[in-house]
């Protein structure tokens, strides 16, 4: 049976997309086969993997909403043994619907049932809220990895969202856990950075990866080209990042 994660942050721009597209990458790369979901209507993530608007149909809320099967939502990308469900547009709409549903947490959990026998990692992607979708991703997931950027800001936020978290698990979820926290976008000039680390770590101690994804350029460049880092620049800084954070991660669920 597959094991699925959630990336979740209430904060936008913490790389949590990034994060997802090049963690689902290198364990692809490891020979796992991964299946991307993006569940934010930003449809960052599908464009990151190189599908566009145009070919994101049917995606992940068609599979939701019972209009598409589960195979027929999934698309292979140009990375050896990665596939995604993209999002779209539509849905933006789903939060609105889904708030009048009864089990209205649960849809995704009940349409990616079928990838747990096929892929040996599924990488859900939320919005940058709390909302009825990414309560969705909480709950259909194993465990959850939250991407947090080295600021003061971040560590309020992440307070609310291990509160979150916790009640998913207490009235909805009884396995759920806290898959890992790492940290993004690190600057090792500033003093902020290292305080935030230092601080996080010793509180949270192996709840923190040891992996730091420092700021790096050519992250941010690839998703432009629809490719992850390990394919776009694999010497970069943040490409090797990312290999070892990937690396940490199957060593966890060995």
């Amino acid at each position: 049976m597959g094991k699925t994660f959630v990336f979740v942050n209430q904060k936008g721009g913490v790389g949590k997309t990034t994060s997802a597209i090049n963690i689902g990458a290198y364990l692809a790369e490891a020979g796992k086969s991964v299946l991307l979901v993006d569940f934010d209507s930003q449809a960052n993530l599908s464009s990151g993997v190189g599908i566009d608007e145009a070919a994101s149909k049917p995606g992940v809320y068609e599979l939701i909403s019972g209009i598409a099967a589960f195979d027929e939502a999934v698309r292979k990308t140009r990375t050896k043994g990665l596939s995604v469900i993209p999002a779209g547009i539509d849905l933006s709409g789903a939060a609105v619907e889904l708030i009048e549903q009864d089990e209205r947490d649960f849809f995704l959990k009940k349409a990616l049932e079928p990838a747990k026998k096929i892929f040996d990692y599924i990488l859900i992607d939320c919005p940058p809220s709390l909302g009825v979708l990414t309560l969705n991703g909480i709950t259909a997931a194993d465990a959850v990895l939250i991407p947090m950027q080295c600021e003061y800001f971040a560590m309020e936020g992440l307070s609310h969202l291990l509160q979150t978290v916790k009640r998913v698990k207490k009235r909805m979820s009884p396995g759920l856990d806290i898959g890992g926290i790492f940290f993004t976008m690190y600057d090792p000039r500033t003093r902020l950075a290292q305080q935030v680390v230092k601080e996080v770590s010793a509180y949270f101690n192996s709840k923190v990866f040891t992996t730091i994804i420092p700021r790096n350029v050519r992250l941010s460049e690839a998703p432009s080209h629809g490719l992850p880092i390990s394919a776009y620049d694999p010497q970069c800084s943040g490409a090797k990042a990312y290999q070892s954070l990937a690396q940490e991660v199957l060593s966890r669920d060995a």
